[in-house]
């Protein structure tokens, strides 16, 4: 077994948890990929963006073969200037919403796909990776579930203003074109963050952010992972050196809870990157990472065997 130190830097690395002599590296050339890897792709959006905060991955993961889905969350039913009209459609909608709107896709899906999810998504990815769907999973600038106690300082100011007004828990809540170029696109230029704002935010719903946030003092919270998992598919955490709203010492705290699971689990971080590391300069090299880690580290016995269950639960 060839374990590397969760606290050795992190940086501009890749680092894991498993027997290296029976799994292919994650930087493996696309000619020696798995030729039974997964082909399908299913990408879950975060809060205060839409589906199209994904658009350049999904062109490039589409060019590479794959069928891409990157669905809206149940609630996001109108173009951006509509739903900053009227938002009300996401009124209510929590974690569970997410989880089941997921579901009811992967389910319908003719193979288990490759679950990549950003931000608050990445917590859905982790929750559905857990439940056993996916051939693997990607969590990139995640959300932590339950059972991280100590979030960092930025985290907490980037979030006060939701805390600020609890009545946001029913309702919904969107930051300020200000607060969000210094907590999601603090490393744009003015106007390159004014063109993202303008074509992509939207209020987010108030319940799942709440649902997030008191998952530690929640008795069965939704939020829950079962850290010890040692059937789940591959799961690889990325992280944002630049990052403020879920830094990469956040993601790192999060890859370091599963340590007791033998399933494989690994984290990669990248310089320079903000919390908008989906659709900022440099996302190629994010793109390419996460996919290529992804399809090497899906195995034709996990895939087989989820398939297997995804059939069963479709009869």
């Amino acid at each position: 077994m060839t374990t590397i130190n969760p606290s050795e830097n992190p940086k501009d690395s890749a680092y894991t948890r498993h027997d290296r002599r029976d799994l292919l590296h994650a930087n493996t050339d696309r000619s020696q990929m798995n030729v039974n890897s997964s082909k399908t792709i299913v990408l879950i959006h975060g809060q205060w963006v839409t589906p199209s905060s994904w658009e350049k991955f999904k062109g490039y993961f589409e060019s590479r073969g794959h069928k891409v889905i990157a669905s809206p969350w149940p609630g996001i039913n109108k173009d951006v200037v509509a739903m900053r009209r009227n938002p009300s459609s996401l009124n209510g909608i929590g974690i569970e919403d997410l989880v089941a709107h997921y579901t009811t896709i992967i389910r319908g899906l003719s193979e288990p796909p490759i679950i990549m999810g950003h931000s608050f998504g990445g917590l859905i990815a982790q929750l559905l990776i857990d439940e056993g769907f996916g051939a693997a999973g990607v969590a990139i600038d995640s959300v932590p579930p339950k059972g991280i106690l100590v979030l960092p300082l930025s985290t907490y100011l980037a979030l006060t203003p939701i805390f600020l007004q609890p009545g946001t828990f029913k309702k919904t809540f969107i930051f300020t074109f200000k607060k969000w170029c210094k907590v999601f696109g603090n490393t744009l230029s003015e106007s390159e963050a004014r063109d993202e704002f303008e074509r992509e935010v939207i209020p987010a719903p108030g319940r799942a952010i709440w649902q997030a946030a008191l998952s530690n003092v929640t008795p069965n919270s939704i939020a829950t992972i079962n850290f010890r998992n040692n059937a789940r598919a591959p799961l690889l955490f990325i992280g944002g050196e630049k990052d403020v709203l879920m830094p990469a010492a956040l993601n790192r705290k999060n890859f370091r809870k599963y340590a007791a699971s033998s399933a494989i689990t690994e984290y990669k971080e990248f310089r320079g990157r903000s919390h908008y590391i989906i659709a900022e300069k440099g996302w190629e090299e994010v793109a390419h990472y996460a996919l290529d880690w992804a399809l090497a580290k899906s195995s034709p016995v996990q895939i087989q065997t989820r398939a297997d269950k995804m059939s069963e639960e479709r009869s």
